[in-house]
C-alpha cells in the first residue's frame, strides 16, 4: 500500500473527485469540500487548503482509501466502492502519525473500523457525538402542502437570523438548550452574503422557519440549516421550507438533494421522508479522547 500525503489541492481533486464520485450523496462533504478548494474562490475559516490533511491509500488497482480533514473538522474518509481494506486503514493510520486527529465523519461501518483501530494503536477511547442518516431526494411529494412565502435571508434580517443560528448549533450539539449571544455580526452577515439560506415567512409576512443549501456538487447540492424557533413548530413549517428549497434546487441545475439527519430526531426523519427523502446510509460522528 502507498501512502500519499497532498500539499496541492487541485492534485488531490484530480486523483480523488471521480472515485469519490462513485457514492455521491454519501460524499457530500469530502466531494463539496474538495470543490471548494480547487475552485479557491473561498479561503474563509476552515475553507483555505493550505490547512487540510489530504491523504489517499493506493495499490496496484488505484485508490483503496480517500482521507480528508479540513481542520478543525473531524477527518472525513471513504473506502473505495465501500469496501473496507484493513491493509489500508493500517498503512492510513500509520502515515498520520505527527497528524492530530480530533475524530472521524464518515459512512457508519468505516467509522466504526477506522475509530477501533485508530484508538487501540493510540491508547486512547472514542466516543459517539451523533448518529446520522443521509437522504438524497430526486423528486419532491407533489402532496405537501406549500405554507407561507419562502424568500432568501438578507441583511435586514440580522436582528434575528444571528440568535436562530446560535440556537440551531446548540441544539445539533448534544441537544443543549443554552447558547452564546453573538456579539460580532461579521459570521452571521458571511452566512447572509453566500445567498444559499432561506426565510420561510408565514401570511403576516413574519419569519417561522429556516433552511438552506450547504455543499454544491456535479448533480447534487446539500439541504441544511433547517430550524424553527420553537413557539413556531408543529405547524408545518419545517416541512414547508424544505420542500420549497428542494424544489427550487431540482428546478435549476440539481438532479437531487442530500441531507444529513440525527437519528435521535424521530421527527426531523419523518417530516423529510414525507417530502420524498430516501435513506442511503447511516454515518457517525466520533470523537477521539485524548
Amino acid at each position: 500500500m502507498q501512502f500519499k500525503l497532498y500539499t496541492d489541492v487541485h492534485e488531490f481533486y484530480r486523483d480523488t473527485y471521480e472515485v469519490l464520485m462513485r457514492h455521491e450523496a454519501q460524499n457530500m462533504i469530502p466531494l463539496g469540500n474538495i470543490i471548494i478548494g480547487h475552485e479557491g474562490k473561498d479561503k474563509t475559516d476552515w475553507r483555505d487548503p493550505v490547512n487540510w490533511l489530504m491523504v489517499t491509500i493506493s495499490d496496484a488497482t488505484g485508490i483503496q482509501l480517500t482521507a480528508l480533514m479540513t481542520p478543525p473538522h473531524n477527518v472525513t474518509l471513504y473506502a473505495t466502492d465501500n469496501v473496507i481494506n484493513p491493509e489500508a486503514i493500517s498503512c492510513l493510520i500509520e502515515g498520520l502519525q505527527g497528524h492530530e486527529i480530533p475524530g472521524v465523519t464518515t459512512e457508519k461501518n468505516l467509522a466504526e473500523y477506522f475509530a477501533k483501530e485508530y484508538t487501540l494503536r493510540k491508547g486512547i477511547a472514542f466516543e459517539t457525538t451523533m448518529s446520522q442518516r443521509i437522504y438524497e431526494l430526486t423528486a419532491v411529494n407533489p402532496y405537501i402542502q406549500k405554507i407561507g412565502r419562502v424568500r432568501l435571508l438578507n441583511e435586514k434580517d440580522i436582528h434575528f437570523f444571528p440568535y436562530w443560528a446560535e440556537a440551531f448549533s446548540a441544539a445539533a450539539s448534544y441537544g443543549r438548550t443554552e447558547m452564546s449571544i453573538p456579539q460580532d455580526p461579521e459570521p452571521y452577515l458571511y452566512r447572509i452574503a453566500s445567498k444559499k439560506l432561506y426565510i420561510l415567512e408565514d401570511d403576516n409576512g413574519i419569519p417561522v422557519s429556516l433552511a438552506g443549501y450547504t455543499r454544491e456538487m456535479e448533480t447534487a447540492i446539500g439541504v441544511a440549516f433547517v430550524y424553527t424557533p420553537p413557539y413556531e413548530r408543529k405547524k408545518g413549517y419545517a416541512t414547508s421550507i424544505v420542500a420549497q428549497i428542494s424544489q427550487l434546487a431540482l428546478d435549476k441545475r440539481f438532479t437531487k438533494c442530500v441531507l444529513y439527519t440525527d437519528l435521535a430526531n424521530s421527527t426531523s426523519n419523518k417530516i423529510y421522508q414525507k417530502i420524498g427523502y430516501k435513506p442511503i446510509c447511516d454515518s457517525l460522528q466520533l470523537k477521539f479522547e485524548y
